[in-house]
C-alpha cells in the first residue's frame, strides 16, 4: 500500500489538492481557479467536467511536485461544496451542470416550499429551507422537466467527481449523511429519506442515491482516471463530505460542547452535541452530522461576515487603504458599544434566520464618529449576530456548558476582534494555528476509511498549535448588553424599511 494520502477540496473559487505523509504531514498543495458562468444576476453554475477536470489536474501538479509515484498514493478523500446539486444519468454522467449554491433562480420554489411544509423540512431534515438541494431539485423538475426526466439521481459535486473517478453508476451513486440538512428530503436523525417529505412536494424516492457515511470506501480508480491524473488505478476512494463538514472535523471539532468561530469569508459560529434538536422555533440553527456519527454540527452563518471587514478597510479606510494593524490600533482606543454605531453586516440578506429583505447600514452616526467607532462598529456586528446564535443554541441545548471557544481563519489573528467576541459572548476564546483544515479533515476520513490511520483523533490534534487565549471580561459582557439587543431591535426596524424600497 502506498505511502501518501490525497485530500481534495472541490470550493467555490477553485479546486485544491494537498499530499499528506503518513504521518499527515503536509507534503505540497496545488489550485486550480473555478470557473463559474453567471450569465445574469442570480444565475450561477459550474460545468461537470470542469469540475471532474479540476481534480484530475491538481492530482497531476501535487505528483510533479513532490515526485511522489502513483503508485505511491493509499487513498484519496475529496470535500466538496455543499448547498447547491447536480443531477446522474443512469451511467454516472452528469445530466445537469453543478447547481451552484449562489444560483437564485429557484426562488419561488423556495417560498412555496417554505409555505407548504416549512417547519416540517426543518424538523425532519434539519436545515431551513433557501436556496439549497430541495427548491433546486423543483426547478429542475418544473422548469426542465425533459433534464429532470433523464436524471437517475441528484448528487452533490463531491459525490459526481468520486463517482467518475471510480466509475459508479447511478444504482451504485451515494449521498453522504453530512448533507442531509441541506437535502430539504430528509429524515436527518434517522440517516434516511423521508417518505413524508417526498410525498409532500411529489418527488420520486427514486431520485436519491443510497446514503452513506463519509468514511466509507465507494471504489477505486479507474484506468480512465488513472491516465489522466497520473495515479496508479486502483487507488481507493472515500466517500467523503462536505467542505464544512470536512473543515471543522480537520480543526478537531469532534468532542460534545465544544464551540467554534470560523472567521473567514463567512463568518461561521459552529458547535459539537450528540443529539438531533431541530430548531423549528427560532429557524437559526442548521443540524449538520458530523462526519463522526452520531455527533452534530449545529452552525449559522453570517454570509461575508468577514468580506464586511475587508469591504470597510478597501472602501472606507482611505486610498491607499490603511492597514488591518492600523485599523485595529484605533479602534481599540473606542469604548465597547463604538459610542453608539450599530451595523448590519448582512450586504445580501440575513441567512439565518433567512431574512433576504435586509441590508448592510451604517446606524447612529454622529460628527464625534471617527474611523475607528466605524471599524470597531463593524467587528462588534459580528460578535453580536454570535451572541444571538449562541442564545439560541443555549435554548435547543439547556443543559449543555458552551463556554469555552476556539477561533480559527483568517479573522483570528485580530486580537481585538477576538478580545470583542469574548467579551460580548462571555466565553474565552482561543486561537489555534491550524493550516489547510478542510483538506487535512477529508485525507484523514480517507486514510482511516482505508485502514491506513487507525484513529482519526490523534493526527488531527497533533497539529492543532494552541496560538493565545483571550479571557471574557464580565464587566465589559454586561456593558454590550444593551448594545447587542439595539442590533436585534435595528434589524427588525430595518427590515420594514427595506421592504418598503
Amino acid at each position: 500500500m502506498g505511502m501518501y494520502i490525497i485530500g481534495i477540496d472541490i470550493g467555490t473559487q477553485g479546486t485544491k489538492a494537498a499530499l499528506f505523509n503518513e504521518q499527515m504531514e503536509l507534503i505540497c498543495t496545488a489550485f486550480e481557479e473555478s470557473r463559474l458562468i453567471s450569465p445574469a444576476p442570480g444565475t450561477v453554475w459550474q460545468e461537470a467536467d470542469d469540475l471532474y477536470g479540476s481534480c484530475a489536474r491538481t492530482i497531476k501538479e501535487l505528483l510533479e511536485k513532490s515526485g511522489a509515484r502513483g503508485t505511491d498514493i493509499a487513498a484519496i478523500g475529496v470535500d466538496g461544496q455543499m448547498a447547491g446539486i447536480m443531477g446522474i444519468d443512469s451511467r454516472g454522467q452528469a445530466s445537469t451542470y453543478y447547481d451552484s449554491w449562489l444560483d437564485m433562480r429557484c426562488g419561488k420554489y423556495m417560498d412555496m416550499m417554505n409555505e407548504r411544509a416549512g417547519k416540517r423540512v426543518i424538523a425532519l431534515s434539519g436545515g431551513v429551507v433557501t436556496y439549497i438541494h430541495g427548491p433546486k431539485i423543483l426547478w429542475w423538475k418544473h422548469e426542465h422537466p425533459e433534464v429532470y426526466a433523464k436524471t437517475a439521481k441528484f448528487v452533490t459535486p463531491q459525490a459526481f467527481v468520486v463517482g467518475r473517478m471510480t466509475g459508479l453508476d447511478a444504482e451504485n451513486a451515494y449521498f453522504d449523511y453530512t448533507h442531509l440538512h441541506f437535502s430539504c428530503f430528509a429524515d436527518n436523525a434517522n440517516k434516511r429519506w423521508s417518505d413524508e417529505l417526498l410525498e409532500t412536494f411529489d418527488i420520486s424516492p427514486d431520485k436519491f442515491p443510497r446514503i452513506v457515511s463519509p468514511f466509507e470506501v465507494v471504489g477505486k480508480v479507474t484506468r480512465e482516471f488513472a491516465a489522466i491524473s497520473g495515479l496508479a488505478e486502483g487507488v481507493p476512494v472515500g466517500a467523503g463530505c462536505g467542505d464544512t463538514a470536512a473543515s471543522t472535523f480537520g480543526s478537531g471539532m469532534f468532542r460534545r460542547n465544544m464551540v467554534q468561530d470560523c472567521a473567514g469569508t463567512a463568518s461561521v459560529l459552529c458547535s459539537v452535541v450528540d443529539r438531533f434538536v431541530p430548531d423549528t422555533e427560532y429557524a437559526t440553527l442548521v443540524m449538520m452530522r458530523s462526519p463522526v456519527d452520531g455527533l452534530f454540527l449545529p452552525l449559522a452563518y453570517i454570509n461575508g461576515g468577514g468580506m464586511c471587514v475587508r469591504w470597510f478597510r478597501d472602501t472606507l479606510s482611505g486610498k491607499p487603504a490603511a492597514s488591518y494593524d492600523e485599523l485595529q490600533a484605533e479602534a481599540e482606543t473606542v469604548p465597547p458599544g463604538s459610542e453608539g454605531i450599530i451595523f448590519v453586516p448582512h450586504f445580501s440578506g440575513r441567512v439565518l434566520p433567512n431574512n433576504p429583505f435586509l441590508k448592510g447600514s451604517f446606524l447612529g452616526l454622529d460628527f464625534k464618529h471617527t474611523r475607528g467607532h466605524m471599524y470597531r462598529a463593524v467587528l462588534e456586528a459580528v460578535a453580536y449576530e454570535y451572541r444571538y446564535y449562541l442564545s439560541v443554541l443555549r435554548k435547543l441545548y439547556p443543559n449543555d456548558d458552551f463556554s469555552e471557544m476556539i477561533t480559527i481563519g483568517g479573522g483570528a489573528k485580530s486580537p481585538l476582534f477576538n478580545q470583542i467576541k469574548a467579551d460580548v459572548l462571555g466565553v474565552n476564546v482561543t486561537t489555534f494555528e491550524m493550516g489547510e483544515t478542510a483538506l487535512l479533515g477529508s485525507a484523514v476520513i480517507a486514510g482511516c476509511g482505508v485502514g491506513v490511520l487507525p484513529d482519526y483523533k490523534e493526527p488531527i490534534e497533533r497539529v492543532m498549535r494552541k496560538q493565545a487565549e483571550f479571557k471574557a471580561d464580565m464587566e465589559r459582557h454586561a456593558a454590550y448588553a444593551p448594545f447587542a439587543e439595539a442590533y436585534l431591535a435595528a434589524m427588525d426596524t430595518l427590515t420594514q424599511y427595506y421592504k418598503q424600497l
